[in-house]
């Protein structure tokens, strides 16, 4: 699960930007497990600040939420602290309990609750308010390929909460949780890992009954790009994903890659692509192209 994050005693309380101050400075590198974790005195030192969010919030309301509309991926669940602009991301993530207004009219997708998955970065979070939400933990080696149905060696160790002030180290792709509604609306504090390859790190669902990856629940926007470029039927669209199915540095481009190359062929040409790519050198073609031939095979 997690590593749980004990710093030695200290009533230290810092501001926001205390905490960005520092982790601006050279003494914060989260560029490894260990590294990351040398920030957890500051923050929580931060949440020791009672005051210091709903100060944030405010100031967001009065200009429209300005700085959120013009910097926030993500949805209107996270306050962006601090955007992603280098080595990290500091955000406030909020957690509805099963009975609040948002849960009942939006259901419990939105925030990925009962949903097991990992995620494709480290992050330290500490519980801010309320009892926090709890999850089912899972642990896994990460050595996949990524591809849906591929057969995971999970392991359950506990279910626990992210009660305040409790402060945990999510390792990617190691770490899988399931989480589940807090018993009152929740808030938790998290320094994100941002790495420089963020855009092509995985992060996946998993069917914990079975054991397997149930889908992969990223995509880079340059496959969503090469997708349309193949799709609009030009021939340099067509080597280009020629050539990133041969030579692409990231498995899950090749895949894309080849699975657009594929699409426009039929009959016999078809199944040789597939078997083609069952002999081939990338995990997830082999993946996708040995599926693809047990469904003809099949009838």
């Amino acid at each position: 699960m997690p590593r749980l994050i004990d710093p030695a005693p200290d009533e230290r309380m810092i501001d926001l930007d205390a905490l960005i101050d520092w982790c601006e400075s050279p003494a914060f590198d989260p560029a490894d497990e260990d590294g990351l974790a040398a920030a957890a005195p500051m923050l929580r030192a931060l949440g020791r600040n009672r005051h210091f969010l709903a100060d944030f919030a405010i100031a967001e309301l009065k200009t429209r939420c300005a700085g959120q509309r013009q910097a926030n991926p993500y949805s209107a669940q996270v306050m962006l602290l601090r955007p992603p602009r280098g080595k990290y991301v500091l955000r406030a993530a909020f957690w509805p309990a099963q009975r609040d207004h948002v849960m009942r009219m939006s259901g419990p997708a939105p925030f990925l609750y009962h949903v097991p998955h990992d995620h494709g970065f480290d992050f330290l979070t500490i519980g801010y308010l309320g009892p926090g939400y709890g999850s089912d933990y899972y642990v896994y080696d990460g050595d996949v390929a990524g591809a849906a149905g591929e057969a995971v060696a999970l392991r359950f160790v506990e279910r626990s909460h992210l009660s305040q002030g409790r402060m945990l180290l999510y390792r990617a792709n190691r770490d899988i949780h399931a989480q589940l509604p807090p018993d009152s609306l929740s808030v938790s504090l998290n320094i994100l890992a941002s790495a420089p390859d963020q855009g092509w790190r995985r992060q996946y669902r998993f069917d914990t009954a079975r054991s397997t990856i149930a889908e992969c629940m990223t995509v880079a926007s340059a496959q969503l790009l090469l997708e349309l470029a193949v799709g609009c039927g030009t021939d340099n669209a067509i080597d280009l994903a020629q050539d990133f199915a041969a030579r692409h540095p990231v498995d899950a481009m090749r895949r894309t890659a080849w699975d657009a190359t594929g699409a426009g062929m039929n009959g016999a040409a078809r199944i040789e692509h597939w078997e083609s790519g069952a002999r081939g050198s990338s995990p997830l073609i082999r993946h996708a192209s040995e599926a693809a031939l047990r469904m003809v095979r099949n009838g």
